[in-house]
C-alpha cells in the first residue's frame, strides 16, 4: 500500500475501510476497501478528516487485512460453523446450528502468540444457539506478510479445527425419583417437571418416571431397568445428601456403574453425582437442581446431550468459576459461571 494525499488519490484504490462515527449515535462504514476514488469523494473524506489514505500495490508477499481475516476463519472453522463478509477488517464466525461449541484451548493461545494475528472466541463447551456469533478474528495492521498468516492458518486448522459445533443427539431419558415421603404420597414430587423443562431443548424423550422409597435395592433395580428398557440417559433425583436416609447414591453405586464423581465442587450442586453403565450416563441430581434456576446440571448437560463422556478431571476443573453468584435476573450463560479457562 501506499500513502498518498486525499487530493491526489482520484482513481486510486482505496485498500482499507474508512469509518465514520457519530459520537453517541452510530459507528459505520463510510468508505468500503476497494471502492474507486472519485473527485466527489474528496470533500467527504477531508471532512471525515483524513488528509492522507492508503491505496492499494499490489505485491506478492503481502495479504491485505480483509483476505487474511477471511482466510483465518476458514481455516479454524471446523463442521457446524459459518463465517462472513469481512467488515473493517474483521470477520465474525456464526454457528450454523444448536450444539455445543467446541474450541481448541492450547491451539487458541498458540495462534494468538503470532504477531498482529488476534481470534476471539465464545468459552469452550458452551451451548450455542443457531445462527449466534460464536469467534472473530483479524490481523492488526492492514497488511501482512504472506508467510505469517500461512503459520497462522497451519495453527488454526492442525491437529484439528480450532472451532467445532457438536450437534445434540436426541435421547431416551428415564427418572427414578426417589424419597420415602414421595413414594408413600405425603407430599407431590416436583423434580420431574423441572427436568422435562431443561432437558426438552436439548432432544431429550422420556422413557417414563418411576417413584421409588429410600431403598439402595429398590433404586438400584429401577435404575438398571430404565437402562435394559433403552434409556439413554437415566437421572435419579432425591436423596443425594450425607443424610442417613438419604441412599441414593449407594443405590447408583449398587448398580455397578463407573462412578465418575460424587461431590463436585460446584455451588449450587455440590451434591451432584456422575456415573456411567457402559456408555449411559447415570447422573444423581440434588435438591438444587429443583430449587435454583442455574445449576452444575446446567453446565453438564449440553456436554452429555453432544455425546460427550465426562471426566473426573472435567469435573474437577469446574471449580474456577464454579460459583454462581445467583443473581436477581439470571444472565447464564452469559457469565462467569462454569468458564473453567
Amino acid at each position: 500500500m501506499r500513502k498518498v494525499p486525499v487530493a491526489e488519490a482520484v482513481g486510486m484504490i482505496l485498500c482499507h475501510d474508512i469509518t465514520r462515527i457519530v459520537p453517541g449515535r452510530e459507528k459505520g462504514r463510510a468508505f468500503r476497501k476497494g471502492h474507486v476514488i472519485v473527485q466527489d469523494d474528496v470533500p467527504k473524506l477531508k471532512a471525515l478528516g483524513k488528509e492522507h489514505i492508503y491505496v492499494w500495490e499490489v505485491t506478492p508477499d503481502l495479504v491485505h487485512e480483509d483476505e487474511a481475516a477471511q482466510r483465518l476463519a476458514r481455516h479454524a472453522a471446523g463442521p457446524g460453523l459459518r463465517w462472513g463478509e469481512p467488515n473493517q477488517g474483521r470477520v465474525n464466525l456464526h454457528a450454523e446450528y444448536e450444539g455445543l461449541l467446541k474450541v481448541q484451548v492450547d491451539q487458541l493461545r498458540q495462534v494468538n502468540s503470532i504477531e498482529n494475528i488476534a481470534f476471539s472466541t465464545l468459552h469452550n463447551n458452551r451451548a450455542v444457539a443457531r445462527g449466534e456469533m460464536v469467534a472473530g478474528t483479524r490481523i492488526i495492521p492492514l497488511t501482512i506478510q504472506s508467510s505469517v498468516l500461512e503459520e497462522a492458518e497451519r495453527r488454526c486448522a492442525r491437529p484439528e479445527p480450532l472451532l467445532a459445533v457438536k450437534p445434540y443427539q436426541p435421547k431416551w431419558v428415564g427418572v427414578v425419583t426417589t424419597g420415602s415421603e414421595v413414594y408413600e404420597g405425603r407430599i407431590k414430587d416436583g423434580f420431574y417437571g423441572v427436568i422435562k423443562q431443561k432437558t426438552t431443548p436439548y432432544g431429550a424423550r422420556f422413557l417414563g418416571q418411576v417413584i421409588v422409597p429410600d431403598d439402595p435395592e429398590v433404586i438400584a433395580q429401577e435404575i438398571r431397568q430404565m437402562v435394559g428398557e433403552g434409556a439413554e440417559l437415566v437421572l435419579v433425583t432425591g436423596g443425594m445428601s450425607v443424610d442417613p436416609d438419604d441412599v441414593t447414591p449407594l443405590g447408583i453405586r449398587s448398580t455397578g456403574a463407573e462412578v465418575v464423581f460424587y461431590g463436585a465442587p460446584v455451588l449450587p450442586g455440590s451434591m451432584f453425582m456422575v456415573a456411567y453403565i457402559g456408555h449411559v450416563p447415570v447422573c444423581g441430581l440434588p435438591g438444587c437442581v429443583m430449587f435454583n434456576q442455574t445449576t452444575i446440571f446446567d453446565l453438564l448437560l449440553p456436554r452429555i446431550f453432544a455425546g460427550e463422556r465426562i471426566s473426573r478431571e472435567e469435573i474437577v476443573a469446574l471449580g474456577y468459576g464454579g460459583l454462581c453468584l445467583e443473581c436477581a435476573t439470571c444472565s447464564f450463560p452469559n457469565c462467569s459461571f462454569g468458564k473453567t479457562v
